[in-house]
């Protein structure tokens, strides 16, 4: 098991980061930042010695009603995920959104569109990893994102606090109960109910036993998410994740 941090899209940040870490997590695309035009030695030079994963575009979605907009959507998410493999990132976190997530019928777009991404990664050499965010307007629900990934052969990005402000720790059970064999990268951090949300693991109302007594033996990455730069905390959170898996950090 490889433990990461998330770092944004500030290239400035991964350079601050602590080397501690196996991988740091990237946010990449437009108008932030653009993979064509990172400079590659300053992006080694920040990475040091560790492995590259990224982020694409947050506020991108990834099906809407119309299919021309869809084509694009993948077209576009095909050039960074292209970009990225030559950048020699191993995994791209793509968050599973939709125009109307209610929509029964319009899951079948959906899921075509998370099969055409996923297969535009393998293309590239980056394994897409589609990450929950159901606790949001446009995002899909955590059954839902389930059956898509099994039925599109797509690994998952488990968001461990994202999951709670969907559904509680229960909602956190059900998923890896019944879809913790999908799940190739995990973002952890700690959330309360009143909304506070990337807090340090320990610091919220997660059970991370779940965790542990679910993906016993988990092998894949692990990125924090937690909103803060103090390394005190983040290597804070990292053992306690570590902890849980059975690692070491």
């Amino acid at each position: 098991m490889e433990i990461g941090v998330t770092v944004g899209d500030d290239l400035d940040r991964l350079a601050a980061s602590s080397r501690r870490f196996d991988f740091c997590e990237l946010g990449v695309g437009e108008p932030t930042l653009v993979p064509g035009d990172i400079d590659l030695e300053r992006l080694g030079d920040a990475l040091g010695d560790r492995d590259l994963l990224v982020h694409l575009p947050y506020g991108q979605r990834l099906a809407t009603y119309v299919p021309e907009v869809n084509d694009a959507i993948v077209d576009y998410q095909r050039r960074l995920l292209h970009a990225a493999g030559d950048l020699g990132a191993e995994k791209a976190v793509l968050h599973a959104t939709s125009a109307d997530r209610d929509d029964v019928e319009f899951r079948e777009t959906a899921a075509e569109q998370l099969r055409r991404v996923a297969d535009a990664g393998r293309e590239a050499g980056v394994e897409v990893v589609v990450e929950n965010v159901g606790h949001q307007h446009a995002g899909l629900q955590l059954s839902v994102l389930g059956d898509l990934a099994r039925e599109t052969d797509t690994s998952v990005c488990f968001d461990v606090g994202h999951a709670y402000m969907e559904g509680g720790n229960e909602a956190i059970k059900r998923f890896l109960r019944s879809h913790g064999d999908r799940v190739s990268h995990l973002h952890c951090h700690d959330v309360r109910r009143r909304g506070d949300t990337h807090l340090p693991v320990g610091a919220g109302e997660v059970d991370y036993d779940l965790v542990e007594s679910e993906l016993a033996g988990f092998d894949g990455t692990v990125a924090l998410e937690v909103f803060t730069d103090d390394e005190t905390l983040l290597r804070d959170s990292a053992e306690r994740v570590a902890d849980r898996l059975g690692a070491s950090f």
